[in-house]
């Protein structure tokens, strides 16, 4: 066969990925045409960030969604997987502010709100497609006709249609209310992007003087440079330590500042003293408090952080420098009683990890109760399932604690608010449109809000606004709602939760009907992957160095849904050898197909139903696994068992159709009967397209390269005229829209044969084990002994030839009984048979005579040397007990193997005599 006809004789996937992505582009096989005649199947690509590049969290999760897209489009869906990135509010203005700053030594606002959008916009000019490039190295068969950007006109457009919606049905607020605040990122923040972490901290016990001048009361804090913002002294009703100074006054230490002592469900009798500070404007459990008593909530922390004038001397100090002055001070003056280590909790900014500080401040809300209960009931009576069902529970438990969600941020790159403030009359008007006079009072002096919307607010709407929403295009009619979402599990309160009560809102349908949920990649120590550890690894380092088929195998595989999986190159290594063995198989196979002038000529197909009995037992055996396997891997993808089907591929592959049936057919493909070759060509090509097909949304790249390389079956088309091979593709349709296997049940007419397959391979495995363990030579040929009721005999009889070529025999008794045994056999018992292999024909005794001959010697030696060592008072008088001991139990041991090895070795003169 010439070259060109076949693969290349080492497996290099920087040879053709690159090309095969560029054929899969061309031929238009990502597109997801409306037809009315098919199912269709939609996912909404995680949109990543446009200030990143992909790392392995991305690769794990896009590589779920391209299995999932990959198959249903192979079964006849109409299969979109819609692109798109993200602008990433937060990191994207902290990122393009540092580049500026570090260029041109100008903050943002020294350069101003216009030229900083300027810069933004170019930035993702420049960076927003790298990522996206980076997605097509991976292999993803995205839409990208239909990529989408959460800021383009259209979900801009959508952004603000929802904001609208929202506010007219009076579920969209604004007004003075605690909030998150970054004062490293200048902006509010959502509940969902704080992070919580506890950490060993000292709570202060200090005591408030009373106003009458009695002893006051003493209150343990963890935040004492809040004191100055402190308004009340809660205590429970039921607390009756406290009952007679509720409704007294005491002093905040050193401020001459009178407050009250009030009595609230608020405080834990158990915890602390029971007396709880109310800090209404630093705390949102005290904003509570201070909303149920009317109480004042004024601010002694500014939005960066700073000391406000109601500290005083204090004033303009960071709140912690604030904190280690004033707890000297206090204790100084005698106000500290004591102090204590307790693990405190403590909330981060999810993107700098400041700690946040909660702060009175005029922001907008969306109100959460009436979004979040359909949300919940939609769990609830299974319409939206979660894979893994556990995760369940996550979302519910956020949607149930869910308050109101403060949407709106202090920054400049986003969906800026859709809401003017009229200067003459204080009028605020939202609007999709820009206005052009105040509604009130006519005046045309109006300010459109400062502020942009939380990332997430635009994210919520991707399901449908990605699909044309609020216009109604034949995409929403038709895809939506979409089937799946898959996400990790650390994102399922920030986009999971938004998008369907979202969706619920406005589309009155779930966005989506599953949420399969998978975990984190994790480094090889099952730490988090991150920047400060240094312990990141780029997925395109990975692909340059072992292909991208390699890194989706070994990402996909062996990790349940939902479970954190960690990242090793050993893994890596594996799937690469898993390609590398397919690749070789694929080449063997090609290789004895039959040709003309370097073309390949169409294979005969395999004979259907009854006639496929004619057949030998391995390729009836080799049919029926491979339709077996394909019902339970495709049973596996409903269930979103992915990675079980990963697995069941590999083991088809390598276990089935290389390591047996490859081997049993051999001597067929080497034999001078021309009938015999074709068939069990046929049989191996069909196997091969399967398996290829199986394989496929897993290990795109290699599977559509060695597509390209078989020739047509003989009933095709284009088997008058054979197609040519063509940089490694033949010219004709893709393996990428070729059709999924047929998932019906395994065929019964090939089970009899399957069975005789199996239970000779059983057979097989033990004598090789046999061998193994007796260090037989492989090349020697061995005399066996099967002992079976007779039709198992019958059965094993009709396998002779592979029992006789695989497992390494010159002869084969069938025997029903044990009777003509040899007494000194090596045996195995097998289901329904039992094999025998007499030891003198597994054992070369003067080669075993000599090897133990010469382990006798050495185990001489040691007792010489154990001995020796044993005798000297040097050693045994002042070692530690614990080595004499040591040496006396190996003494003892290597006196005991000597008398083995003798009675062996006598044993076997006898043999040799």
């Amino acid at each position: 066969m010439k070259q060109s006809a076949n693969l290349a004789k080492n497996y290099d996937p920087k040879a053709f990925e690159e090309r095969i992505y560029a054929a899969w582009e061309k031929s238009g096989a990502f597109h997801a045409a409306i037809d009315r005649a098919k199912k269709p199947f939609a996912i909404v690509m995680p949109p990543p960030n446009i200030t990143g590049q992909l790392h392995m969290g991305h690769a794990l999760d896009q590589t779920l969604q391209d299995v999932l897209i990959r198959w249903r489009r192979m079964q006849g869906f109409c299969a979109l997987w819609l692109p798109g990135t993200d602008h990433a509010s937060i990191a994207t203005e902290v990122k393009v502010a540092e580049d500026i700053l570090a260029a041109e030594g100008k903050s943002k606002h020294e350069l101003g709100r216009a030229e900083f959008l300027k810069r933004a916009w170019e930035w993702k000019r420049v960076y927003g497609g790298k990522i996206t490039e980076q997605m097509r190295k991976l292999g993803n068969s995205c839409d990208w006709e239909r990529e989408r950007f959460t800021m383009d006109e259209g979900c801009s457009r959508a952004v603000r249609a929802y904001f609208v919606r929202l506010y007219e049905k009076g579920l969209i607020y604004r007004g003075n209310r605690l909030i998150n605040r970054c004062p490293r990122c200048g902006t509010s923040l959502s509940d969902a992007e704080v992070e919580h972490e506890d950490k060993n901290g000292t709570y202060w016990y200090f005591r408030y003087p009373g106003a009458d001048g009695g002893a006051g009361i003493v209150v343990a804090t963890s935040r004492p440079e809040t004191m100055f913002a402190d308004v009340a002294i809660a205590v429970h009703p039921d607390d009756a330590r406290y009952s007679a100074l509720v409704g007294t006054q005491v002093f905040i230490p050193l401020t001459g500042r009178r407050i009250p002592i009030i009595a609230d469900s608020y405080p834990d009798p158990e915890k602390g003293t029971g007396a709880v500070k109310i800090t209404p404007a630093h705390d949102p459990n005290d904003f509570e408090v201070g909303e149920r008593h009317g109480l004042d909530k004024p601010s002694c922390i500014d939005e960066n952080a700073a000391m406000t004038g109601l500290a005083e001397k204090y004033a303009g100090m960071d709140r912690f420098a604030c904190r280690k002055a004033w707890v000297e001070e206090l204790t100084e003056a005698g106000f500290l009683v004591k102090t204590e280590e307790k693990v405190i909790p403590i909330g981060r900014c999810y993107r700098c990890e400041t700690v946040i500080e909660p702060l009175l401040s005029d922001q907008w809300f969306v109100r959460m109760e009436a979004l979040a209960q359909p949300a919940i009931e939609a769990a609830k009576t299974g319409r939206l399932t979660h894979v893994p069902e556990h995760f369940e529970k996550v979302y519910l438990h956020w949607l149930a604690e869910l308050r109101d969600w403060c949407v709106s941020r202090q920054l400049w790159w986003g969906h800026r608010i859709p809401a003017w403030h009229c200067d003459a009359c204080g009028k605020i008007i939202v609007a999709a449109e820009t206005p052009h006079v105040c509604t009130e009072c006519g005046s045309n002096e109006l300010r459109q809000d400062e502020d942009v919307l939380d990332t997430w607010f635009s994210s919520a709407l991707w399901p449908f606004s990605t699909l044309g929403w609020p216009e109604k295009t034949e995409d929403l009619a038709y895809f939506y709602p979409t089937s799946v979402l898959v996400t990790g599990y650390d994102i399922i309160f920030f986009w999971v939760v938004r998008m369907v009560f979202s969706g619920l809102e406005v589309m009155g349908e779930l966005p989506f009907r599953h949420v399969y949920v998978h975990g984190l990649v994790r480094d090889g120590e099952g730490r988090k992957m991150s920047k400060s550890l240094g312990n990141g690894v780029d997925p395109l380092e990975i692909i340059e160095r072992y292909g991208a088929d390699a890194l989706r195998f070994a990402l996909i595989s062996g990790v349940s849904a939902g479970s954190d999986m960690r990242f090793q190159t050993e893994k890596i290594e594996s799937a690469r050898n898993f390609a590398n063995k397919l690749w070789n198989a694929s080449r063997f196979v090609i290789m004895n197909l039959p040709e003309a002038n370097g073309v390949l000529l169409p294979v005969r197909g395999v004979p259907r139903d009854g006639a496929r009995a004619a057949l030998p037992d391995e390729d009836q055996w080799i049919l029926r696994k491979t339709a077996e396997s394909a019902a339970e891997i495709t049973r596996n993808m409903e269930h979103f068992e992915l990675s079980t089907a990963a697995q069941k591929i590999y083991e088809l592959i390598w276990n089935d159709y290389c390591d047996w049936y490859i081997e049993l057919v051999k001597e067929r493909l080497y034999g001078d009967d021309a009938a015999e070759k074709a068939r069990a060509i046929s049989v191996l090509v069909k196997v091969l397209r399967d398996i290829l097909k199986l394989l496929h949304p897993f290990m795109p790249f290699i599977t559509e390269e060695i597509w390209g390389f078989l020739p047509p079956e003989a009933d095709a088309n284009e088997a008058d005229a054979p197609p040519s091979a063509r940089d490694g593709v033949l010219a004709r349709p893709l393996l990428i829209s070729a059709a999924w296997p047929e998932a019906a049940p395994p065929p019964e007419d090939l089970l009899p044969a399957a069975a005789r397959i199996e239970q000779a391979k059983e057979l097989i495995r033990s004598i090789r084990n046999i061998r193994a363990e007796a260090s037989a030579a492989p090349a020697k040929l061995l005399n066996a002994v099967i002992v079976a009721a007779p039709e198992t005999l019958e059965a094993l009889r009709r396998e002779e030839r592979h029992l006789k070529k695989t497992a390494g025999l010159a002869a084969i008794d069938y025997a029903t009984d044990k009777t003509g045994v040899p007494a000194e056999s090596a045996s195995a018992v097998t289901s329904g048979a039992e094999i025998f292999i007499p030891l003198d024909e597994l054992l070369d005794y003067k080669a075993e005579f000599d090897r133990l001959s010469k382990e006798r010697t050495r185990v001489a030696g040691d007792i010489a040397r154990i001995s020796a060592k044993l005798a000297n008072p040097g050693f045994t008088d002042k070692a530690p007990a614990r080595l004499v001991n040591a040496e006396r139990e190996r003494l003892a041991v290597c006196e005991e193997t000597a008398l083995k090895l003798a009675a062996r070795l006598a044993a076997l003169e006898k043999k040799l005599s």
